[in-house]
C-alpha cells in the first residue's frame, strides 16, 4: 500500500473501536517497518491505559509499600514518585552491582516458578474460545458483572467464578466479565468457602418435587439448573426455571446459579416464541417466602407467557397480587 493510499485509509476507513490499529502503524511506521508480534504488543501495552492503572495499584498497594517498610524508598506522595533513599551515595560499580543481584534472584525465580508467576494474570488457567468470550461478553452487556464498569473505560476479562483448580467448569454459568481491577482482587485465595460453594451444587432435598424432577418433563438444562413447564399454569406453557441445588430464597443464589437460570429463562423464551406465535409478552416473577406466596420452599422463577386479550385488563401485570392498586392508572396521588 502506497502513502496516498495508506494516507486516504488512516483518514477515512480506519474505523477503531479502540487504540490498537494507529498504535501498530506508528510502531512499524518509526521502527523500519517489520516488527515481532511481541514488540507489538508491547507497544499496545505501553499504550493501555486499563494496564498503566493496574499496575499503579500494584506499585502502591504491593511492591512499593512492601519496599517502603523496609526504609529503601519513600513515596512522595504531591508529586506521585518513588525515591530509592541514599541512591546518591552508590558509585556506579555499586549500581551495576546491584542491578545484577537483583537481576540473579530474578533469573532464580523465573528458573524456579516459571510463568505461574503470571497465572494472577490468567485467571482462567487454560483457553477459553473467542466464540465463548464473546457470548460472555454480551451476556454482561458489556459491563464489569461485579463494578459495572464499562469495557471502553477498562479493559474485561473472561474468568471462572469457581477456578478450574478448585472444581470450577468450563460451562458457561461459571464464567463471568471482569475488569482487569475486580479480576486481580478477587484472586483465588478462598479455598474453604470456594470447597463448600462447590459441594452446596449438589444439596437435595428427598421430599421437595423441585429436587427430583422427572427428566421427562424436562424441557432445557444446564449445570446448575432445569426449566420445565408448570404443573398448574396460569397460561398456556408457563414454565419454571429452577436451580438444581435445593435453596429456598433467590437472594441466597450464587452468581453462577444467577446466569444458569438467566440463560434458561432466555432459551426457554425463545423457544416459547418460536413455537408460538401467539405470544405477545411475558411475566417474570419470584415468590420468595410465604407471605409473599411461596409454598414449594426451593427458589423457583416463574416464566409466564402472555397473550393479547388473555385478561380483561392486563395493567399492572405483577401488581395484580393486590387486585385493588394494580391499576395505577386509575389511582388518585392520596391512593
Amino acid at each position: 500500500m502506497n502513502y496516498k493510499e495508506l494516507s486516504n485509509f488512516i483518514d477515512k476507513h480506519m474505523r477503531m473501536s479502540h487504540v490498537y490499529q494507529p498504535i501498530m502503524l506508528i510502531e512499524l511506521l518509526l521502527r523500519g517497518g517489520k516488527l515481532k508480534t511481541s514488540d507489538i504488543a508491547k507497544a499496545l501495552l505501553i499504550n493501555d491505559q486499563s494496564q498503566i492503572e493496574y499496575y499503579t495499584k500494584i506499585t502502591n498497594n504491593m511492591v512499593g509499600r512492601v519496599l517502603k517498610g523496609h526504609a529503601i524508598v519513600e513515596k512522595h506522595t504531591k508529586n506521585k514518585t518513588y525515591e530509592l533513599l541514599d541512591f546518591d551515595s552508590y558509585t556506579e560499580d555499586q549500581i551495576h552491582d546491584l542491578v545484577l543481584r537483583c537481576q540473579k534472584k530474578l533469573d532464580d525465580f523465573m528458573e524456579k516458578r516459571g510463568s505461574k508467576i503470571f497465572d494472577h494474570r490468567r485467571k482462567s488457567s487454560g483457553y477459553i474460545s473467542g466464540s465463548i468470550r464473546y457470548e460472555i461478553l454480551k451476556r454482561s452487556k458489556f459491563h464489569c458483572e461485579l463494578c459495572g464498569i464499562s469495557a471502553d473505560k477498562k479493559a474485561l476479562e473472561v474468568d471462572h467464578i469457581l477456578p478450574r483448580n478448585k472444581g470450577g467448569s468450563d460451562d458457561q454459568s461459571n464464567l463471568q466479565a471482569l475488569c482487569y481491577s475486580c479480576n486481580a482482587m478477587k484472586q483465588d485465595r478462598d479455598d474453604t468457602n470456594l470447597r463448600i460453594v462447590r459441594e452446596s451444587y449438589s444439596k437435595k432435598e428427598a421430599d421437595c418435587i423441585f429436587c427430583n424432577p422427572q427428566e421427562s418433563n424436562v424441557l432445557f438444562q444446564n449445570e446448575l439448573a432445569f426449566a420445565f413447564q408448570d404443573g398448574f399454569p396460569i397460561t398456556e406453557k408457563h414454565c419454571l426455571i429452577i436451580p438444581k441445588r435445593h435453596i429456598d430464597n433467590y437472594f441466597d443464589l450464587g452468581q453462577a446459579e444467577i446466569n444458569s437460570c438467566s440463560e434458561l429463562l432466555n432459551r426457554c423464551k425463545q423457544d416459547l416464541m418460536d413455537q408460538d406465535a401467539s405470544i405477545t409478552g411475558f411475566n417474570i416473577g419470584v415468590n420468595i417466602g410465604e407471605s409473599a406466596g411461596q409454598t414449594i420452599m426451593h427458589c423457583h422463577m416463574h416464566l409466564i407467557p402472555r397473550r393479547n386479550g388473555d385478561t380483561q385488563n392486563p395493567i399492572g401485570g405483577v401488581r395484580n397480587i393486590f387486585p385493588d392498586k394494580a391499576d395505577y392508572t386509575t389511582l388518585t396521588s392520596k391512593d
